[in-house]
């Protein structure tokens, strides 16, 4: 259609321009250098209506969809043909290509703006809306959240274990939508956010009665009643006396008392259930902080509306079953021969430099990181080099392994890598000069435990070794093949059919755990004359000898001679130290299916439940890849509460990709609580959101995602609102990050006020915290801080009127997960010192990494301030007294002071010990903070492991821990003594010093766990937790090769050097004096 001849025919000729293709890339780089006023800026925009006309449009770039609409039928009726042609403009949608994604996109929400979507040569087109059913728009969602279009997932190599994997999934997530469905209002607030509660046994004694404070509803005349309540109500009591009382002396009648509930001040934690209120996990929190617990009323259509929780029900999985041909099975226990597998050739491979290289490639079969025999090399091949071009090399080579099919564990790795050979090389190398290049893993059993024959095809990864041994081969690496198949070299194998195999259609199948069960009692007669024997061992003794080793990693350095002898103790072990076991599993060989029968057989007896949390986490580490081994391990973990569990979640999701198959019950177990309580489901899905693009893991994570949320649909409002106030985040911090400080206040402030900003950023449930919800941003209350990544804080307002203001600080081009780790680990000393008696009072704030390794959120610590402007204001040279001076001031009691005092020797006492250990770096005073009640805490944990930071060659930490002459003088009480002889002598320094010991002590006791949790994460890519060798600085500073006592005088020798370095006060003022500058 002419469209220049029907402007004519109207009486209205325009001249038709679209703007140029470059147009918002320039005014985006302009508008970061420069205060725009967006509100005064235009645009000519063309509109291709669905009549087959176009519109050029002349408006405000921050005119929405909605008003662009308005517009475009306001012209179209005033002035352009076919008008009658349309229909009302709700029944279109706008599409564009956005020009920072290059996709034609339909813009669902019509409050964006036209500067929000940027359309591509300022085109939209405007085609009539298609109903959808609501699959489609679930699944545009998930996939909006997830990165990842749902679709790609039908193109992968390995599509028959998606889809088995996906079939399951569905059936899963049809019981619990099925579940939701059914449930009243109170349920599915119960359902989704069951209430923090205490152990029986870990409440607080002699607590009968106690005091409460209730906010009333905002229609109520009074704002707040208390009342004191039993110790032993129920939270339904509590409600009913509190409703009684409103109605007696208020004289308010409540018609709808059902619809109410009693939540946590400030809080979306809901007070539901059947428990003595005394249980709540908020009350024991008040209760020891001498403080009164306050809750608020509110009503529960205000919780749930209709929006906010419509779960679609999903089609449930067809039961027809069909036909398929029949295949003989076979148990490949049954298989007496030598395993084989051809490898064939590669391809794709690129090569730098024009010279011939010598190529060969590697293979072994490893469980967990054990090797089940020698490794084998084929023969190398002569190449020659070409840059321009990809080569190619064959091999068809036979590789007979020393180890019968039969003896094969289950969870075998087949690991591969491909290597040169160079003299000459500068790389490291290993025997024979050989240099990997290239590597891939694989699997013996497909995830039917079918033994698999035929071909495959994998695709390699460039060689990075992170496991810093001899070992040239690579168990610890995924089993994914690299996605980017194009960019890849890839190599071709064959598993033959077993010799005797004649029949191609023959299928060997790992024996199920009720087969191997079969076998464990065939050799029942010999198990019960073992443990016969076994039990008369002296008790004494066993546990002398192997206590130590729960202590330490020394068991996989003993012989092969020990660790048979302990292996025979084992029922010893099982009665008498029930944590053992990772240590006992360790002193098998996996290469015998005998032990395999008796390891299956052991852990049906063992008595799980008298071992501890800590302990059964390690068996989902990398080295422990037998399914019987991992499930023991998610069995216990199904009866952990909620709260032990989040604490350990961000190792279990790093646990998922030791995992050889999709699905397995570590995933099973982590939906069903995520589903169950969406605490844990937001963790979980940012922890998996954080990796998505993450090429070992994508496909995986994408799909557990995926499973998460069709299996909890009310949840995805929820995190699309995260979402979005992610997005406005990481939009202001595009448009101020590279202005002056004070022109990018002003740009910010600019951009607080636009309508949509306000949409995107208001009514959040936080992303640090699920337990608390955003209700809209003070615009006026922001700040742009002062380090080199320019992170900005908010504060909001507290969507709870009676909750205290919230404050969020944004952060981009930092891996906040190295920061998630550390504080992670300082919770679980936390929890190891509590169970010794030992409350620290650490100051544990919230943080989380959100996307991409490169920005996420960290939530401030109120009343507290750093040390460095503590000193600062005390004068031009800061004196030891500033600090003391300064809790004096905030505890102006007697009573009060000495609380602060004790809270701050106590927290100084935590964090010597816990940055000791970790090998925290960087420390000074801006990133040393202590709040108004005497709490000292850590921030900023950029370098870890013993990574200090050098100036000019000259180290700027030379001892092990900061302890200055600020905090002894506050440990002290702020004694005034002659000399800092005198001063260490002192009662309450010597408390100090004890308390340091002890802490030690404990993570000396416990040093196996802590090694075991990090060495978990070093496949996240962390730049200062790249390979088992950067663990070694744990290792020494917990002294584990040294008993008890030694080490603790080792810890004493570090501490006493710390204590006598002028050394930090220098580097502190040196510090200082550079930032005032």
């Amino acid at each position: 259609m002419n469209y220049q001849k029907l402007l004519e025919s109207s009486g209205k000729n325009k001249k038709l321009e679209l703007v140029k293709y470059d147009y918002w890339q320039k005014r985006n780089e302009e508008s970061k250098n420069e205060l725009i006023e967006i509100e005064d800026e235009f645009i000519s925009v063309m509109c291709l209506m669905p009549n087959g006309v176009g519109i050029n449009l002349t408006c405000p770039i921050t005119f929405t969809m909605e008003q662009m609409k308005a517009n475009l039928w306001d012209e179209a009726e005033c002035i352009y043909p076919l008008y009658g042609e349309l229909k009302s403009k709700s029944n279109y949608i706008i599409k564009a290509i956005k020009s920072f994604s290059a996709v034609l996109e339909e813009i669902n929400d019509e409050s964006q703006r036209i500067v929000d979507i940027q359309p591509f040569f300022a085109l939209f087109k405007l085609e009539l809306r298609q109903q959808k059913d609501e699959s489609t728009d679930l699944k545009q969602n998930i996939s909006i959240l997830i990165g990842k279009k749902l679709d790609d997932f039908k193109i992968l190599r390995n599509s028959v274990e998606v889809n088995n994997f996906r079939s399951r999934i569905d059936k899963f997530s049809h019981q619990m939508s099925t579940k939701c469905a059914s449930m009243t209002p109170k349920e599915k607030i119960s359902f989704r956010n069951p209430p923090r509660l205490a152990k029986p046994d870990e409440l607080l004694p002699n607590v009968n009665k106690f005091v409460i404070a209730v906010n009333l509803l905002p229609e109520e005349n009074v704002s707040r009643i208390t009342m004191e309540i039993p110790y032993n109500a129920q939270p339904e009591e509590v409600l009913e006396k509190i409703i009684q009382k409103i109605e007696t002396n208020l004289n308010i009648c409540h018609n709808h008392a059902d619809d109410i509930l009693l939540k946590v001040c400030g809080q979306e934690e809901y007070i539901l259930g059947g428990f003595p209120i005394i249980q709540l996990a908020y009350i024991q929190e008040c209760i020891q902080k001498n403080e009164m617990p306050v809750f608020s009323l509110t009503k529960v259509c205000d919780i749930l509306r209709e929006d906010d929780f419509c779960p679609q029900l999903s089609k449930k999985a067809s039961s027809k079953k069909y036909v398929r041909s029949q295949s003989t099975k076979k148990s490949s226990w049954e298989l007496d021969e030598n395993f084989k597998i051809v490898i064939q050739a590669i391809n794709n491979l690129k090569i730098e430099g024009n010279k011939t290289i010598e190529l060969g490639v590697c293979v072994g079969l490893f469980h967990g990181g054990r090797a089940l025999c020698e490794n084998l090399n084929t023969t190398t091949v002569f190449i020659p080099g070409n840059e321009r071009t990809a080569i190619s090399a064959e091999w068809n080579q036979i590789m007979n392994f020393n180890i019968k099919i039969c003896d094969i564990p289950r969870m075998t790795k087949l690991c591969f890598v491909v290597y040169y050979i160079d003299k000459n090389s500068s790389q490291f190398a290993y025997d024979d000069y050989k240099v990997p290049i290239l590597w891939s893993n694989t699997t013996i059993y497909d995830f039917k435990n079918q033994l698999k024959v035929d071909g495959q095809t994998l695709y390699t990864w460039v060689y990075v070794d992170f496991s810093d041994t001899e070992e040239m081969l690579l168990p610890l690496g995924t089993v994914e093949q690299n996605p980017r198949i194009e960019e890849s070299a890839w190599m071709t194998i064959f598993f033959p059919h077993p010799n005797h195999s004649h029949n191609q259609r023959m299928k060997f199948i790992y024996p199920s755990d009720i087969d191997i069960g079969k076998h464990a009692k065939v050799k029942q007669s010999q198990a019960i004359y073992s443990t016969n024997r076994i039990s008369s061992a002296k008790d004494i003794f066993i546990k002398k000898t192997y206590e130590p080793f729960m202590h330490n990693d020394k068991i996989m350095k003993i012989t092969k001679q020990e660790q048979l002898h302990i292996w025979e103790t084992r029922y010893s072990c099982m009665n008498l130290l029930p944590n053992f076991l990772p240590y006992l599993l360790c002193c098998i060989d996996w290469n015998d299916r005998e032990n395999i029968t008796e390891v299956v057989d052991l852990l049906k007896q063992w008595p799980y439940k008298k071992m501890c949390v800590e302990q059964v986490l390690k068996l989902l580490d990398y080295n422990y890849a037998d399914k019987s081994v991992r499930k023991f391990a998610v069995n216990y973990l199904n009866d952990i509460d909620d709260d032990v569990l989040q604490i350990y979640l961000l190792q279990l999701v790093q646990a998922l990709k030791h995992e050889l198959y999709l699905h397995c019950d570590l995933v099973t177990l982590l939906l069903q609580r995520a589903v169950q309580n969406q605490r844990i489901g937001q963790y979980l899905f940012w922890y998996l959101r954080s990796e998505i693009n993450v090429p070992s893991v994508e496909i995986r994570f994408s799909l557990i995602l995926e499973a998460y949320l069709r299996s909890s649909q009310e949840h995805i409002p929820v995190l699309m609102k995260q979402h979005n106030c992610l997005e406005r985040l990481k939009f202001f911090n595009d448009h101020c990050k590279n202005l002056p400080k004070e022109k990018a206040k002003e740009k910010l402030a600019r951009l607080l006020k636009t309508t949509s900003a306000n949409n995107d950023l208001a009514n959040v449930i936080s992303p640090l915290d699920p337990k608390i919800r955003w209700k809209k941003v003070i615009k006026n209350k922001f700040k742009i801080m002062d380090s080199k990544k320019k992170p900005i804080l908010f504060h909001y307002e507290n969507f709870d009127p009676h909750g205290r203001e919230i404050q969020i600080i944004y952060k981009e081009g930092d891996d906040l997960r190295q920061d998630m780790l550390i504080l992670q680990m300082l919770r679980i000393m936390e929890r190891l010192w509590m169970h010794n008696g030992y409350d620290f009072k650490l100051s544990i704030y919230n943080c989380i990494n959100m996307e991409n390794g490169n920005m996420g959120m960290i939530e401030p610590v109120s009343d507290s301030e750093t040390v460095a402007n503590i000193l600062k204001n005390s004068g031009p040279f800061p004196k030891k007294e500033a600090l003391f001076e300064w809790i004096k001031k905030h505890n102006n009691t007697e009573e009060l002071l000495n609380t602060a005092i004790d809270n701050f020797t106590k927290s100084c006492a935590g964090y010597c010990v816990a940055t000791y250990v970790l090998g925290i770096a960087d420390r000074h005073p801006n990133n040393i903070m202590v709040k108004t009640n005497g709490q000292m805490f850590h921030i900023d944990f950029g370098h870890i492991l013993g990574n200090f930071k050098e100036k000019f060659g000259i180290k700027r930490e030379r001892v092990a821990f900061v302890l200055t002459n600020d905090f002894v003088h506050v440990i002290n009480r702020g004694r005034k003594i002659n000399n800092d002889k005198d001063e260490v002598n002192k009662e309450d320094f010597e408390n100090f010093r004890n308390l340091c010991e002890q802490a030690f002590l404990i993570l000396h006791n416990n040093g196996s766990l802590l090694l075991s949790l990090f060495s978990m994460m070093i496949q996240t890519g962390l730049p200062e937790l790249k390979s088992l060798k950067d663990l070694d600085y744990m290792r020494e500073k917990l002294a584990l090769d040294y008993p008890e006592n030694d080490a603790v005088e080792l810890f004493k020798a570090k501490f006493d050097e710390a204590l006598k370095s002028s050394w930090t006060s220098f580097n502190w003022f040196i510090h200082m004096l550079n930032r005032n500058n």
